[in-house]
């Protein structure tokens, strides 16, 4: 796997390296690091909600919330959000808890996060930041690490200067004897902006050939008539479980958010004959950072390109309902609303949950229910796009076979005098290969069995 570009100034901006954490993190076999989570609830969403998520953040990214601190309040503090007495309660918080961090839920600037650090005597985070450290712990692929890194400055950018009196320090000026007189020069504040914007333009540029390139797999898969299923949702609801009980694929999984990052793609041939190619998107997560939409956009894309969306909710999270409606508007942002799409409530063995909608699927990876369901309810909707065929190929002509296999899927192959017997499925764009060969000219449609 490549490294990420080095930077070519000779002057190398005062940055963490792209290996090391946005903070400290718990050493190896130590335990989780005990935190205290703070929150500002204005009415605007369910706080409670929203804070049993961000735990469940911190717990990915090895860490406990051990206390809350919350406050209701029309309008922030401009210094701090909370109020001057819950930042003193939040300090006694965290002393008697023995939290050695705090995580803000919500975007905090520059100068908030060191003024809650200094008067909480902690580091203190924001839940943006929680998010892309667990990104950047995550991303696996080249491509996923540029996306983590450009999302990371783009977001350290503006804040800069909020950080810490040190980014004020000059660089250069003084001395030079007889007199010399020079100017102060840049200050580490403007040094550190021109270096992050210039990696910022770097990583923009790789990552437009890198989408380049992937632009080309797609129409290669289109080009090949190949449909493309797409599994989305919010995280852990368990899409990397059903692309692993669907296709018998080993792609890891885990109960934490944030699992997979990375798109992965699987062949999955239904019982029509139809071949698709089943993706496994990167999770949702509520309020989730522009930063990261926007860092992240060409790889979410592969939801736009699909021929069908399975959105995928846990059916034992009392709030599936909610994590549809993130999933739904993260999709419309992507522009795939003439998407056909599929609802299924994963988990069902943990909930014991029944459905009297119809257009809703309870399925379950751990146990297999309900994933025959799913597999038909996709071959009816795909389906009318093949039909299946009985040919005799001359052997001059056994060249087409090959679109049968790789556009289609072979059922029996029969060696006969006068040429190769094929039943088979084809796509009805490659029909016209085979007209002068169907057996008794007919051709029925591909119905799941």
């Amino acid at each position: 796997m490549s490294e990420l570009i080095p930077l070519t100034d000779e002057m190398t901006p005062d940055l963490p390296e792209e290996e090391d954490a946005l903070f400290p993190v718990s050493p190896e076999g130590e335990g989780p690091i005990p935190v205290v989570l703070l929150a500002l609830d204005q009415g605007k969403f369910d706080a409670e909600r929203s804070l049993d998520e961000l735990a469940a953040l911190a717990e990915a990214n090895g860490m406990q919330a051990v206390a809350t601190v919350t406050q209701k309040r029309s309008t922030p503090e401009a210094a701090t959000m909370l109020g001057e007495g819950k930042v003193a309660e939040a300090r006694l918080v965290c002393l008697n808890a023995g939290a050695q961090a705090a995580i803000f839920d919500g975007e905090l600037t520059g100068s908030q996060l060191r003024n809650l650090s200094a008067a909480l005597q902690v580091e203190v985070i924001d839940r943006t930041m929680l998010i892309l450290e667990i990104f950047r712990s995550r991303a696996t692929t080249n491509e996923g690490k540029l996306q983590t890194e450009l999302a990371l400055l783009r977001y350290r950018l503006p804040r800069l200067q909020g950080l810490g009196e040190a980014l004020s320090r000059q660089g250069g000026g003084g001395g030079g004897g007889a007199g010399a007189r020079r100017g102060a020069g840049e200050t580490k504040l403007e040094l550190d902006r021109r270096h992050i914007r210039r990696r910022i333009e770097t990583l923009e540029n790789r990552l437009e050939e890198m989408e380049k390139r992937r632009g080309e797999t797609r129409r290669a898969r289109r080009k090949s008539g190949v449909p493309v299923v797409a599994l989305v949702g919010y995280t852990n609801v368990g899409k990397s479980s059903l692309m692993n009980a669907l296709c018998g694929a080993e792609i890891f999984e885990a109960d934490m958010l944030f699992a997979t990052l990375d798109p992965t793609a699987r062949r999955l041939t239904l019982p029509s004959g139809l071949n698709v190619v089943l993706v496994d998107t990167v999770g949702f997560v509520s309020r989730l950072p522009h930063h990261l939409v926007d860092a992240f956009k060409s790889t979410l894309e592969e939801a736009a390109f699909a021929d069908v969306l399975v959105r995928v909710a846990d059916a034992s999270d009392p709030s599936a309902p909610e994590q549809l409606a993130v999933t739904d508007e993260v999709l419309d942002e992507l522009g795939c609303g003439e998407i056909p799409r599929l609802t299924v409530y994963n988990k069902c063995d943990k909930a014991g949950a029944v459905s009297f909608d119809p257009d809703i699927l309870l399925t379950s990876a751990r146990t297999g229910r309900g994933l025959d369901d799913l597999i038909a309810r996709l071959d009816g909707i795909l389906s009318a796009r093949v039909r299946r065929i009985e040919v005799l190929l001359p052997y001059d002509k056994l060249a087409l076979a090959d679109i049968l296999r790789t556009r289609g899927n072979v059922f029996t192959e029969e060696y006969r005098p006068d040429g190769v017997y094929y039943a088979a499925t084809a796509r009805i764009d490659d029909l016209h290969h085979f007209e002068p060969y169907f057996l008794e000219q007919t051709t029925t449609p591909a119905d799941p069995e």
